[in-house]
């Protein structure tokens, strides 16, 4: 699948991303808005180039960015031209749960234990009850994913056939530029290189490991299966994006609008997603900030993902990814 023609495929002057012309290797590449390519290769000279590679020398990449989006050369070639990949291979991927307070309660009240007896109205109550607490303690939620459920942005997402309850997750990702480590909230921005979209499909019926309850939750079963994490289909240089906590982050299923929110119903912000997680890890170039997804799941509107389902997902001014679902071969 390829992107439908835009008058401005996002914000900014360019943004960077990982290409490949039929039958050849994956490479680095500058996008204009109005969908013209360089290859990164020849503008740096080095064919073994990677956009981990640009992110790792961000800062002084970036003005050479600058200046090959404006000044006309090197050689242009059309977008269409070329399949788009997971804009970066990042070497860690931290995703947030929880983080967009209607989302939350709705899966607080859709979650429903076999022997409760509240109404809907008190495990609402509830919910936001503890929204709140979390957002007093500031504490986010954040767990680990694999770059092995990392697909492009227009890559089919094979549903396997043990998923029972697969769904949809739309995210606004940050995309890391500098080593950080133990940094504040208030530093923490400088940190980002840019946005990305990921849509973080989970497997509803095996969050919760329903043979050991007392352990909690399955990440790997129920979020890391191969394609299980659409990226892109490019990073927008963070310069360009004047305020992620003011974005609209928008899913269609089949054409029909799922999710649509701001990222201003986020409990933590990017700055505090990004302290948090260095806290504890030490983020490196490339890595991948998921910072959660708003309200409108399929498990909020009873109807979960399907064979032959297209989703396209969209943030403000980081372009559109498309993605459509096909069922597991039988064994």
């Amino acid at each position: 699948m390829k992107p439908a023609p835009s008058s401005a495929l996002f914000a900014g002057s360019f943004a960077l991303s990982t290409l490949s012309a039929p039958d050849g290797p994956a490479f680095p590449a500058l996008v204009t808005p109005d969908a013209q390519v360089i290859d990164l290769r020849a503008a740096f000279g080095d064919d073994r180039l990677t956009a981990r590679n640009l992110l790792e020398s961000w800062e002084s990449v970036l003005p050479r960015l600058r200046t090959l989006a404006g000044d006309g050369g090197p050689a242009r070639k059309p977008l269409a031209d070329f399949r788009a990949h997971a804009p970066v291979e990042p070497r860690q991927v931290f995703q947030s749960g929880a983080n967009y307070r209607q989302h939350v309660i709705d899966l607080h009240v859709a979650h429903r234990a076999p022997d409760e007896d509240r109404s809907e109205e008190e495990r609402r109550a509830e919910a936001a009850e503890i929204m709140d607490r979390r957002a007093a303690d500031d504490l986010p939620y954040v767990f680990i994913g694999l770059p092995s459920a990392i697909t492009g942005p227009y890559d089919d997402v094979v549903l396997p056939a043990w998923a029972e309850k697969p769904d949809w997750e739309l995210e606004l990702t940050a995309v890391i530029g500098r080593p950080a480590h133990q940094v504040p909230v208030e530093e923490a921005l400088e940190y980002v290189a840019g946005y990305t979209i990921a849509n973080d499909l989970t497997d509803r019926a095996t969050v919760f490991r329903r043979d050991m309850p007392q352990i909690g939750t399955d990440w790997l079963r129920s979020k890391n299966a191969p394609g299980f994490t659409p990226l892109g289909p490019w990073i927008v240089p963070a310069e360009s994006i004047a305020d992620p906590g003011d974005l609209r982050v928008t899913l269609k299923l089949n054409g029909e609008t799922m999710q649509d929110d701001s990222t201003k119903d986020m409990i933590f912000d990017v700055a505090r997603m990004v302290a948090h997680v260095s806290q504890t890890a030490r983020l490196l170039p490339g890595d991948l900030v998921l910072t959660g997804s708003p309200a409108g799941n399929g498990m909020h509107w009873g109807r979960l993902l399907r064979d032959g389902d297209v989703m396209e997902g969209s943030v403000t001014g980081l372009g559109v990814q498309r993605t459509r679902c096909v069922a597991q071969a039988a064994s």
